[in-house]
């Protein structure tokens, strides 16, 4: 809860790495399963998950029992949105699609007080500060706020040394995804090209002093990013995990009753 030492970000300021699930299936009841897997943070994401500010509450809530710190990607930086997910209590943000330096400092603005930047102060109607009930939320929460920025493109990258120069950004976290189409491999973040980007994007970050993240479901590729320096990583996505749990226990079932229909068919009715 914002107000409240942020013990992921002093993990991460003190370059501890931090395994994490992304949380895809946008509901309460399935991110309390993830949280009891023993993950270090589990990333909610409201860009290419259906999240709004309210489920995103209801899934922060069901998240409050564990330790498992919880990462809110909202859709967009527009500081209209950062304001509401910050009342909602989330002390570290994951903003997607920044290229710029300048767009690195809007952010970090919109998730501080004045006059250190420009979030409305609203704390008492807020869960981030237990309703006025955290002594002095208003001057502790700054601190508290973890800014971690999305590098995933070409001009990202060529960007880069000036965006981790931002007083305020945390981390630098790289989409594969969204990098390699960017790049010109839509579809595979494992092509060479691709990696060596990563892996080169890591090492700047983490000669900055700040935090480097990614999510790979490759465990190769994911400890190769660890071994680099690597300190928030995602290993996986709740709903790769279901999706493909299903589709094999259905075809552990099915392939074999295939199988005898085919050789039933082939052998004739005599």
């Amino acid at each position: 809860m914002s107000g409240v030492h942020n013990t992921f970000k002093a993990a991460l300021a003190a370059r501890q790495p931090h395994i994490g699930l992304w949380l895809g299936l946008a509901d309460p009841y399935c991110a309390e399963i993830c949280a009891g897997a023993g993950f270090d943070w589990l990333l909610i994401d409201g860009e290419h998950a259906p999240n709004d500010v309210r489920s995103t509450l209801s899934i922060l809530q069901a998240l409050a029992a564990y330790p498992a710190a919880p990462v809110v990607r909202p859709p967009v930086g527009e500081t209209h949105l950062i304001k509401q997910y910050l009342d909602l209590g989330v002390q570290n943000l994951l903003i997607p699609m920044v290229e710029t330096a300048e767009q690195a400092r809007a952010l970090v603005a919109a998730t501080r007080y004045p006059p250190a930047g420009l979030r409305g102060v609203g704390s008492a109607l807020a869960r981030a500060s237990r309703w006025n009930s955290i002594p002095e939320y208003v001057h502790r929460a700054n601190d508290q706020i973890c800014l971690l920025v999305q590098a995933e493109s070409r001009s990202a990258l060529q960007n880069l040394d000036q965006i981790l120069a931002v007083d305020g950004v945390d981390g630098v976290f790289i989409g594969p995804a969204d990098l390699s189409a960017s790049l010109g491999h839509l579809g595979n973040p494992a092509h060479p090209e691709v990696v060596q980007a990563i892996e080169s994007a890591i090492r700047k970050i983490v000669a900055a002093g700040k935090a480097a993240g990614i999510l790979s479901a490759e465990e190769k590729l994911s400890r190769r990013y660890l071994e680099l320096g690597a300190t928030f990583v995602a290993v996986g996505v709740d709903t790769t995990l279901l999706a493909r749990s299903a589709r094999n226990l259905a075809t552990q079932f099915k392939a074999p009753q295939k199988e005898q229909a085919q050789r039933t068919a082939e052998s004739g009715p005599y």
